[in-house]
């Protein structure tokens, strides 16, 4: 079972990650009905991403490997942790742009965004996709035994 919940864990980041790459491609392009939709899209899958990732994070944490006792007095845990979750917060940001879309796209039209907010968007995911990276090496840190607590 561990490892079902490992492989979720891994898959879920991947796709996290697609996902976000998947946006900035889109919305680094002029923007039309169709590249909204996918990018529509992308969001979801990166909504449903982190939330089996996370899912599937704390339940390694607390019902396998190491145990939470070990995860919690580990500072590049807890940093990884926070990152998530601060991440989590700011794509809410683009995610309610997106959300704002729907009655455009669902009428096959480009919704009207100004040029401002399109690049505002794409510096949040860039930011995102950094904060993601750095999550990656606080896990290769982590899962070296980095950061262990006294």
């Amino acid at each position: 079972m561990a490892v079902l919940f490992a492989f979720l864990h891994h898959v879920s980041a991947f796709t996290l990650f697609a996902a976000l790459v998947v946006e900035f491609v889109l919305i680094r392009s002029t923007l039309t009905a169709d590249s909204a939709r996918k990018i529509q899209t992308a969001d979801r899958v990166l909504g449903v991403s982190a939330g089996v990732l996370l899912l599937a994070g704390l339940a390694r944490v607390f019902h396998f490997e190491k145990g939470a006792a070990y995860y919690f007095h580990t500072w590049t845990f807890i940093a990884k942790l926070a990152l998530f979750v601060l991440l989590a917060l700011v794509s809410i940001i683009p995610t309610r742009q997106f959300l704002r879309w729907r009655s455009a796209v669902k009428a096959g039209q480009v919704p009207t965004v100004s040029a401002d907010k399109i690049k505002s968007i794409r510096s949040i995911i860039h930011v995102e996709m950094a904060g993601v990276m750095l999550i990656l090496l606080l896990a290769a840190m982590m899962a070296k035994g980095v950061g262990l607590l006294s």
